[in-house]
């Protein structure tokens, strides 16, 4: 069995990876099918982007194809970033992003936030199959941790005192919302190996 990711980052591809291991299934990048373009996000939803990115990809495979999206949605600022989270301010850079979201919460008391990973597999017989995950927890004042990326470093889960970025990989992993939509992936593509 093949997968096909809507992607080609090195690290994203990595960690589907590692969490399918002990699955009988071929993990491929988009551009070993030839898939060699990228995809204008421009829904107006996490679920709206992933299904872009699958069916583009699923049009040049008849193989499972994987597509996720995710997003920092807080509370007190109706949802922002959100959908826009990776050019939260105005183009993908993560400093940029990060001081723009603190500004923004500069006078909020309720700095409740969560991240959402929205995932959507496509299967043989092109059935749209949408999995997603969430972690939820509080937008520190200032950065803290010097592993991760994008806003790990203020993003502090319910239930622990460090943030995503003091965290190891392998200690992010047991509760991010990835893994838990990754999580949700395993258990489906087990299920269609015992068919």
């Amino acid at each position: 069995m093949k997968l096909v990711l809507s992607t080609d980052n090195k690290n994203k591809i990595k960690e589907i990876k590692n969490l399918l291991e002990d699955l009988d299934i071929e993990i491929l990048g988009k551009s070993d099918i030839g898939a060699d373009f990228e995809v204008e996000e421009n829904g107006e939803t996490l679920y709206d982007n992933a299904l872009l990115k699958a069916k583009a990809i699923s049009d040049k495979t008849d193989d499972y194809v994987l597509a996720d999206d995710t997003g920092l949605f807080v509370n007190s600022l109706n949802g922002e970033p959100g959908v826009h989270s990776a050019r939260y301010a105005s183009e993908h850079n993560d400093k940029l992003n990060r001081e723009k979201l603190l500004k923004n919460l500069l006078n909020c008391e309720d700095r409740s936030a969560y991240f959402k990973t929205q995932l959507i597999l496509i299967d043989k017989n092109k059935n749209i199959i949408p999995l997603e995950g969430v972690c939820e927890g509080e937008i520190i004042k200032e950065e803290r941790g010097e592993n991760g990326f994008g806003y790990d470093s203020i993003f502090m889960p319910n239930g622990y005192k460090e943030t995503f970025a003091e965290m190891s990989l392998s200690e992010k992993n047991k509760i991010s919302h990835r893994s838990k939509a990754l999580q949700k992936l395993k258990i489906k593509l087990q299920n269609v190996n015992n068919c």
